[in-house]
């Protein structure tokens, strides 16, 4: 096998040779730090989202204060994909208190590693204006803005499969060591127990390895390699298999879901072009290709099975786009070089600038409450401006108890009339409720109460036999005096009617 160079490459050097001069180390050290300075900056704007947090991070934060023993219960009954990461934030809110910096932050230090594994990587195979590139522009891709400032697990997965890939590209350069192929088990391990939808990375690193066509011996090592890390992840997997109603809500796949992969396939195919990928070449395009398209390919095949078709489950396909933008880039560059060297410098900075302009009002919005489903804590502040001493609350579904989970300072003085055990004693995010006709007799009993539920367009339909008694009761035997929606949650005071309707 023989790694493509391009005349701004820098290979790695064999051992024993001399030390990088000075001006190459510090261009190599700037390549990488400077996408992850970037990417690290640009998660910090607007980080709180306005004090706001949506039910998808609102599991992460209720999960994170309980006790290791509660967490392990919890698990065994809900989200045990998530295990490892709620171990991860209930050490950071241990350490650090809860709040959104520490819900989010360690997803915008993941999304910076990512970043500059990328900018590495596209150092490596495409030279330094490529690596720029490529780590510059994964921050900005509206897929890695979404969730490089989420409270869940999806850019740590990210930063993970960076990782094991940038470790892939340095044993393909022959610098290959037991130490890096033990890291690279270890990165996969770890990114698999995060989310076990990451193991498609090993579908995208041999399709790397075979169009390189690397020798025996390292397709071996990696088989060794992978085959380890996959095995220590199968217990997760088989288990988490015993909770797959939880993902019963996606719907199936339909033709109008595959429009993103076409488009971020077709793109990412043309910003391949200029490297002219062949076989046994390592290239940029050998890297990124396999790493876009296999993950969003594997992703459509699995939902023909099972409907799991969210792009947030393969966010680490993105290292692949943004190396391949990188490559268009980095190709600009060389072509206009020769002709106009001063103006060359400035294909990358007007690029970013037009990029960030275009993207401005998309970088906006996904940084506003608006851009998720709904606000936990909104509805907090509904409840305290609404309840009067001796009120109820009740919660349709039981799931919008989440807000009470993370302020229950707010519902203070308040009965949860419906609820038998506690989220924490049931091992469980909303709780366990008592039966249809004990919520009824409860109700009658009530002379106010508060109804915590979604806001529309969020809200569905009303299922299982409890809420169904809440609202027929609410309708029969109380009257609505008010009304609040906020951030899609809504709040409702019922007071009794004075004869049945």
């Amino acid at each position: 096998m023989s790694p493509g160079r391009t005349l701004d490459t820098a290979p790695l050097a064999p051992p024993g040779a001399p030390r990088a001069a000075p001006a190459s180390l510090f261009r190599t050290v700037v390549v990488w730090l400077l996408p992850m300075l970037w990417t690290f900056v640009f998660g910090l704007w607007g980080l709180s989202r306005q004090n706001s947090v949506w039910r998808d991070e609102a599991a992460t934060w209720q999960v994170a204060q309980r006790s290791t023993a509660e967490i392990w219960r919890t698990l065994a009954n809900i989200d045990v994909v998530h295990g490892l990461y709620y171990l991860l934030m209930h050490v950071l809110f241990t350490c650090f208190g809860p709040g959104t910096t520490t819900l989010r932050l360690p997803s915008v230090l993941a999304t910076s590693v990512a970043a500059a594994c990328v900018a590495v990587i596209g150092r490596r195979l495409g030279g330094t204006w490529t690596g720029l590139a490529g780590g510059m522009a994964f921050g900005l891709l509206p897929a890695v803005q979404f969730h490089l400032q989420e409270g869940r697990s999806y850019a740590l997965v990210a930063a993970g499969a960076a990782v094991s890939t940038l470790l892939l590209v340095t044993v393909l350069q022959g610098s290959a060591r037991p130490r890096h192929w033990v890291a690279y088990s270890a990165a996969v391990l770890l990114t698999g127990l995060l989310n076990w939808l990451s193991l498609m990375v090993l579908a995208a690193h041999p399709a790397t390895l075979l169009w390189a066509r690397a020798e025996r011996a390292v397709l071996a090592r990696w088989a060794v390699a992978a085959g380890s890390a996959a095995t220590g992840v199968l217990p997760l997997i088989v288990f988490s298999r015993g909770q797959s109603a939880q993902v019963d809500w996606i719907p199936p796949l339909s033709w109008h879901m595959l429009i993103g992969p076409a488009v971020l396939l077709a793109i990412g195919g043309a910003c391949a072009l200029p490297d002219r990928p062949r076989a046994g070449r390592l290239s940029t395009a050998t890297v990124g290709l396999p790493l876009l398209a296999v993950p969003q390919l594997g992703l459509v095949a699995l939902s023909l099975i099972q409907p799991v078709f969210l792009d947030r489950y393969i966010l680490y396909s993105m290292l692949g786009l943004a190396l391949l933008i990188g490559t268009a880039v980095g190709a600009a560059v060389r072509a206009a070089g020769p002709r106009f060297p001063a103006a060359s410098r400035w294909i990358l900075p007007v690029t970013l600038a037009v990029a960030m302009a275009a993207l401005l009002p998309q970088s906006l919005a996904k940084r506003s409450p608006a851009s998720r489903v709904d606000d936990v804590l909104a509805a907090a502040s509904d409840i305290r401006d609404l309840k009067q001493p001796g009120d109820a609350v009740l919660f349709v579904p039981a799931d919008r108890r989440d807000t009470k989970s993370l302020t229950p300072g707010a519902f203070a003085g308040l009965r949860d009339i419906a609820l038998a055990r506690s989220p924490e004693e049931s091992g469980t995010l909303k709780g366990v409720e008592t039966e249809p006709d004990r919520i009824r007799d409860a109700l009658l009993t009530e002379q106010r109460v508060l109804l915590v539920t979604d806001a529309s367009p969020a809200a569905r339909p009303v299922t299982g036999a409890r809420d169904r008694m809440k609202t027929a009761v609410l309708h029969r035997y109380f009257v609505p005096v008010a009304d609040k929606q906020s951030r899609g949650r809504r709040v409702m005071v019922y007071e009794r009617r004075r004869t049945p309707h």
